[in-house]
């Protein structure tokens, strides 16, 4: 078959290389003049337990149904959010106390763990160093503040995670680099938690597709995608570019595109920051990734580098960074980690990105239901983590298969 591809971030990559391993003539049309430029480009790292990724899941720390009117609420709206911004923030929380919650998360876990033994393969059939790091910490301050993570624990057990509630000095004697003048009561260990570097994969994931017969086009701005025919209408172009099939992983674009056929996709971009310094002394950073649940602030080894991510905001903002929150990252990789990495070195990268976030959390991901148009996007903050996943069971499916993990729920008919 020959199938179009809307996006080059990790996830439209990923299904590239999956589509054309099949024998599929694969052609992705990015819009940007590089692949992996936007959500992927810069993302905490974190691959697994997905679950624990900050703002995997609103039922994830989920307060009481009171926190619908917490004047002071986790997510930032930010300049230029509007009833757009709001409505899908009320869906979101509404979200944590669905009933369908427990059975979203469980699918969610299931569909990480299948990704990341996926990612692993492929890691290792390339032989390539993604600046990969094991093992998740989760500090608790404070015995409560496990409920910021709750009930992920119990779902990663029960689907047989190693999670481990840990003292503050096991935890210090698995990241011996910890400030010793901060307490905190303890931890969770992840033993199976892993990090790596997503863009450096994208690239070496995007080489290999094009090896198979991949095309990239890149500075193509998608229009519209069309059904019947199926093909893609691209920017100054009169004529449709036909294929037998379109997947559709163009993240904050697929909404706008879907609603020419009819289709609503809630999805909002709910931007992130991170702040990546180069290594300062081994012994003084993390070895793996720490996690604080009260502020939703991730730290990960990436090779010679410590990335530290966090913040969640509604709204463009004109693109400009929010003070307070990079403030915050920093008192929090300088805190935890003193000496661990050079915060005042030129070749410190900050980034504002967004992840294309669906109200539940979990992204959209099979058929459409109109014929040739498929569905990769909405990954929110576990694009990274799911992309290898949902690309090869994706590509399962295209072919006539079923699958490795069941896709019922992240069917987009479920909103």
């Amino acid at each position: 078959m020959e199938i179009a591809i809307v996006g080059a971030g990790i996830v439209g990559i990923a299904t590239a290389y999956e589509l054309a391993c099949d024998g599929h003539q694969v052609t992705v049309y990015e819009q940007r003049s590089a692949a992996a430029e936007e959500a992927s480009f810069a993302s905490s790292g974190l691959l697994a337990p997905a679950l624990l990724i900050p703002w995997a899941s609103p039922a994830v720390g989920a307060a009481p149904r009171r926190w619908l009117w917490n004047p002071k609420p986790s997510i930032r709206m930010a300049r230029g959010a509007g009833r757009a911004e709001s409505a899908w923030l009320r869906r979101w929380r509404k979200a944590a106390h669905a009933p369908t919650a427990a059975g979203t998360m469980l699918a969610l876990e299931q569909l990480g763990r299948y990704s990341l033994a996926r990612t692993r393969q492929l890691v290792t059939q390339f032989d390539v160093d993604i600046e990969t790091s094991h093992g998740a910490l989760v500090l608790l301050r404070h015995a409560k503040d496990i409920e910021k993570v709750r009930p992920a624990p119990d779902v990663l057990r029960e689907a047989g995670s190693q999670i481990a509630e840990v003292d503050a000095d096991t935890a210090r004697l698995i990241e011996p680099g910890l400030s010793t003048d901060v307490p905190f009561a303890g931890a969770l260990h992840a033993g199976d938690g892993e990090a790596a570097n997503c863009r450096l994969f994208a690239q070496v994931l995007r080489y290999a597709a094009q090896e198979l017969g991949a095309r990239f086009v890149f500075n193509a701005q998608v229009d519209a995608i069309s059904t019947q025919p199926a093909g893609v209408q691209l920017h100054g172009e009169s004529s449709l570019r036909r294929a037998d099939a379109v997947v559709l992983c163009a993240g904050m674009a697929s909404a706008a595109l879907l609603k020419r056929h009819r289709l609503d996709l809630p999805m909002a971009a709910v931007y992130g920051y991170t702040i990546s310094a180069p290594l300062r002394e081994e012994l003084h950073a993390p070895q793996g990734t720490v996690i604080d649940p009260v502020h939703h602030i991730t730290i990960a080894r990436q090779g010679q580098r410590v990335r530290v991510s966090g913040g969640a905001e509604l709204g463009y903002a004109g693109g400009e960074h929010h003070a307070d929150t990079l403030q915050k990252l920093y008192l929090a990789l300088s805190g935890w980690f003193p000496g661990g990495a050079l915060i005042s070195s030129p070749q410190v990268q900050t980034w504002r990105g967004a992840r294309p976030t669906m109200p539940d959390g979990a992204p959209v991901v099979g058929t459409s239901g109109l014929p040739g148009l498929w569905l990769n996007t909405g990954h929110g903050a576990c694009g990274w983590a799911l992309a290898c996943g949902c690309a090869r069971v994706l590509a399962d499916r295209i072919g006539g298969g079923a699958g490795a993990v069941d896709l019922d729920p992240f069917h987009i008919h479920r909103f």
